[in-house]
């Protein structure tokens, strides 16, 4: 199958990348490399420099690269505290751009689309943890808000010109080739100082919880994503297991084998207390399950990976 990955030099996208040319799709990347990393892109794959903001530059891309049969949509301004301070270059890329994105798949006929959106970020704080997708959704940033409502312009895509999807609503994703410069991604950027002797800092008590979900589990998913039929709704994708920052920094501590004292500052305003997501539904409808879950000694494997790529 030809494949179109959106994001595909970034973090997540790249492991989907790599992963789709491993079962022998064809894969184009692309990719503005605001954040996504040149060293990430497969060989294999073939790439090009745009914007999903620019929809000349994308439907040339269709149209040069005859016969694309799925989408995988990554590509996303993803900082939600950059959100908070400016909505509009948020909704640009998340919602404009998917909105271009959207567009040209129904033009040239793609046969499925698969979106990667939010699950904490879409459902804010919950009286129900582990969360559901049957939870109302409430994202708390327009960030969450921006993904959300392209989850439901996707709905109208399907009902009213037969665009097939799967939405994935991801859990905190962490492993090799994250960020550890930004704001997200605690694993990575706990391992990067770790490993520099530099020191971490843990925001507020750090009794704030966190669902980490590996990010070759999220490949996995959006594999059978590809392989199984298109849903045509969003499901969660993490582990329903709840970890603390806290205990997640001794995880990391434990694994570097260094003396790291543990340091917090003051909370950060209005931060996301507790966030896991209930993943049956991807269980029953995808055949997806997570592998490595923190706690257990998989998930120990899985931080251990992501800590020695920080290393080297």
């Amino acid at each position: 199958m030809k494949i179109l990955i959106t994001g595909g030099a970034g973090f997540i996208g790249s492991h989907v990348q790599d992963l789709y040319l491993k079962k022998g799709h064809e894969v184009v990347v692309v990719d503005n490399l605001v954040t996504g990393k040149e060293t990430n892109l497969n060989p294999k794959a073939k790439f090009y420099l745009a914007d999903i903001r620019d929809k000349v530059a994308l439907e040339q891309i269709f149209d040069q690269e005859k016969g694309i049969e799925a989408v995988n949509h990554h590509a996303a301004h993803a900082s939600v505290r950059e959100s908070v301070e400016d909505p509009a270059y948020d909704a640009e890329n998340n919602i404009v751009g998917s909105l271009n994105l959207a567009e040209l798949a129904h033009k040239y006929k793609v046969k499925k689309f698969i979106f990667a959106s939010t699950g904490g970020a879409i459902y804010g704080d919950t009286e129900m943890v582990p969360t559901s997708e049957k939870t109302q959704a409430f994202p708390e940033s327009p960030y969450g808000v921006s993904k959300y409502a392209f989850e439901k312009y996707l709905g109208y895509y399907h009902l009213q010109k037969k665009l097939d999807f799967t939405a994935l609503r991801y859990a905190n994703v962490f492993g090799a080739r994250q960020d550890p410069l930004g704001e997200a991604g605690v694993v990575a950027i706990f391992s990067k100082k770790i490993w520099s002797d530099e020191q971490p800092i843990i925001n507020g008590d750090g009794k704030q919880t966190r669902d980490y979900v590996y990010v070759e589990d999220v490949a996995q998913a959006n594999l059978l994503a590809l392989e199984k039929e298109s849903l045509n709704r969003a499901i969660n994708i993490g582990t329903a297991i709840e970890t603390d920052v806290n205990q997640l920094f001794k995880y990391l501590v434990e694994i570097s084998g260094k003396e790291v004292k543990e340091e917090h500052s003051q909370a950060k305003p209005g931060e996301q207390q507790r966030s896991s997501l209930d993943c049956s539904e991807a269980l029953a409808l995808l055949g997806w399950k997570p592998k490595y879950i923190l706690g257990q000694e998989s998930g120990r494997k899985a931080l251990k990976k992501t800590f020695e790529f920080f290393k080297n």
